[in-house]
């Protein structure tokens, strides 16, 4: 058995988490090029899975490939749809690197992927080709954050499914790095949405 909620204080895992926060809009931004528009902008989100984050299946002409980090063997997975895998391990590197890496094994799946390398929804933005400021990785904070996902999307999805109306998968922003989850009451001529968010920093 492991600890369902274990402790995740911002200051024990503050670096990690930045450059995982990068590592995310890096792979986030690969659905945002590729994946076709939903309201809401649904199409963007990554999503809890047993292990880790994934894009679930993105579109690239006539095949389909998946995104997954998973973080409890720490590493990153690319599968496509002919049966091809690449993979790079997560360990303590500069964001610069990572972001060449991934395009390295986009590129040897056939997949060229055009991303606009600057993150969002962050108070200092550093172009991924320059940063060098974000390059840290600890392992065990990196597992200790896919369980309170783990368990935040578990409740989320209980939450959401008792409503009627229309509502949000549970997904995970990479901009803001949140799970959330939204409902629409449907009132009036316009949907009201009302979204619940579980921060993974907070």
């Amino acid at each position: 058995m492991t600890d369902a909620w274990p402790a995740l204080p911002l200051e024990s895992w503050r670096d990690t988490y930045g450059t995982l926060h990068m590592w995310t809009q890096i792979v986030g931004k690969t659905r945002l090029s590729l994946a076709p528009m939903q309201n809401h902008w649904w199409q963007v989100a990554l999503y809890v899975t047993e292990r880790g984050l994934t894009t679930s299946a993105i579109p690239a002409g006539h095949r389909t490939f998946a995104v997954e980090f998973d973080l409890l063997e720490h590493s990153l997975s690319i599968r496509d749809s002919d049966g091809e895998i690449r993979t790079l391990p997560l360990t303590a590197r500069p964001v610069a690197d990572f972001y060449a890496d991934y395009l390295g094994l986009l590129r040897s799946l056939g997949l060229e992927v055009r991303i606009w390398p600057v993150p969002v929804e962050v108070e200092t933005s550093i172009r991924f080709t320059e940063d060098r400021t974000h390059a840290s990785y600890d392992a065990e904070s990196a597992t200790r954050l896919f369980r309170v996902l783990s368990q935040a999307d578990r409740v989320l999805k209980r939450f959401r499914g008792r409503f009627l109306g229309k509502a949000s998968p549970v997904h995970f922003f990479w901009g803001g790095f949140d799970l959330a989850a939204t409902r629409f009451s449907g009132a009036g001529r316009h949907h009201i949405p009302a979204a619940y968010r579980m921060w993974a920093t907070g």
